[in-house]
């Protein structure tokens, strides 16, 4: 009897479903199956979905491959067409186990109108096994629409899951032996808004950390500052259990491109709501989503984004360069050279890495609390990535480390 074998790329929250599909499928009485989880976010994403599904057919020529996820969600037909696919199942099918069923028994096309799903998906995984952070989907699918994003398309409309529930799956998590709990989703600050009446982001967290005395960190995903409301803001800053980092989705650095963008907030904002949360909690790091070379950037409107790194006290720097995804508006804008997009990348990625660099160097000499993590790493509290100089304690533990030296990106740490 052989396994299913998840294949998950992009984000988070895709790893999080893949951990239930592979649940789901065996529950379902599937064998010797490869499932591809599938990304949209740009036309590279979804090439790279393809070379995975000819890689699955060639590693395992007698499985049966099955492919799921935003790409195949937003283009069913072009999947199902592929030699190498055996079945596609859309991004709210692949959660219902009675969806498996009817792919074991024979079905090839399960995929319905993401826009008519309405109910949020269940909480179906309650334990990572031994690795070091548990993700804890709380929500799926995206009101807004960026002018560069394809992914309300294949995730339809926000979903919240109820917060009892979530309180209820954090409550497993921590009986399971996870120290540290990750909330994610598509856009976690819209949680509670398709609720009557409507609730917030900050209240969840509070249940959560309230109803979990036994909970030592909490974290969020990436999330949308311009909808940081008044109780998050709150428990960011005077509960010591919510980890000293948050992850921004900022995008540019400048107002006209923001527009452009659709993106809700101003320049101004990002830099201001940062120096806020940093003069109340001096300690916490911000990561952020950048991109590099938006349809119609200036030389002076890109170095505005990248004087957003020093501006905004951005410790962590994603940087994306901008791939046009067809069936956006951002496709249909004007393009930048190939070469000015490289360019404008290679100097946001240097930028984002002296200021990474800078930030690991303060915190030498210092003692922190850390999750022990495997390969003999450990994460501080601030995201700050830790090599072990011995080993220190079980996966998943927290233990005090002191950090003795920077190796590049990484810290050097032993027992405090």
């Amino acid at each position: 009897m052989r396994e299913v074998e998840i294949v998950s790329l992009g984000c988070r929250l895709n790893a999080f479903e893949g951990e239930a599909m592979s649940r789901l499928a065996a529950a379902a009485g599937l064998r010797d199956v490869v499932v591809v989880n599938s990304c949209a976010v740009t036309g590279e994403a979804v090439r790279q979905t393809r070379q995975a599904i000819r890689r699955a057919r060639r590693g395992k020529p007698g499985a049966k491959v099955v492919v799921t996820g935003c790409a195949a969600q937003i283009d069913p037909g072009s999947f199902a067409a592929m030699s190498e696919v055996d079945a596609v199942l859309g991004n709210a099918e692949k959660l219902d186990v009675n969806e498996w069923r009817a792919l074991a028994d024979g079905a090839a096309l399960r995929v319905n109108d993401i826009f008519a799903t309405r109910a949020a998906a269940p909480q179906l995984i309650e334990a990572y096994g031994d690795r070091s952070r548990a993700f804890l989907q709380i929500q799926t699918g995206c009101d807004h629409r960026c002018t560069f994003c394809i992914i309300p398309y294949g995730r339809g409309p926000s979903r919240s899951t109820p917060a009892a529930a979530v309180a209820a799956a954090a409550g497993r998590l921590v009986a399971e032996g996870h120290a540290e709990i990750v909330l994610t989703g598509v856009d976690i600050t819209s949680w509670g808004a398709d609720f009557d009446p409507p609730s917030s982001l900050g209240r969840l967290v509070g249940r959560v950390l309230d109803e979990t005395p036994g909970l030592k960190r909490l974290r969020l995903s990436s999330i949308d500052g311009a909808e940081i409301d008044a109780e998050l803001f709150e428990r960011v800053v005077f509960d010591e259990r919510f980890a000293p980092h948050l992850h921004l989705s900022l995008q540019s650095g400048d107002d006209i491109i923001l527009k452009r963008m659709k993106r809700r907030h101003a320049r101004a904002q990002s830099v201001s709501l940062c120096a806020a949360i940093r003069a109340a909690r001096p300690e916490i790091a911000f990561g952020a989503d950048l991109i590099a070379g938006f349809p119609t950037e200036t030389g002076a409107m890109f170095e505005r984004s990248l004087a957003l790194i020093e501006d905004a006290g951005l410790n962590y720097v994603h940087v994306f360069p901008f791939s046009p995804r067809e069936g956006t508006p951002a496709a249909l804008m004007p393009q930048l050279p190939g070469p000015t997009i490289k360019a404008r990348s290679r100097r946001l990625r240097e930028a984002g890495a002296a200021a990474l660099e800078r930030f690991l160097d303060s915190l030498v000499g210092a003692a922190f609390d850390a999750v022990i993590e495997a390969g003999g790493r450990a994460r501080l509290a601030n995201f700050a990535p830790a090599k072990l100089a011995a080993p220190i304690g079980a996966v998943g533990a927290i233990a005090k480390i002191r950090v003795i030296a920077r190796d590049g990106a990484m810290l050097i740490a032993q027992a405090a």
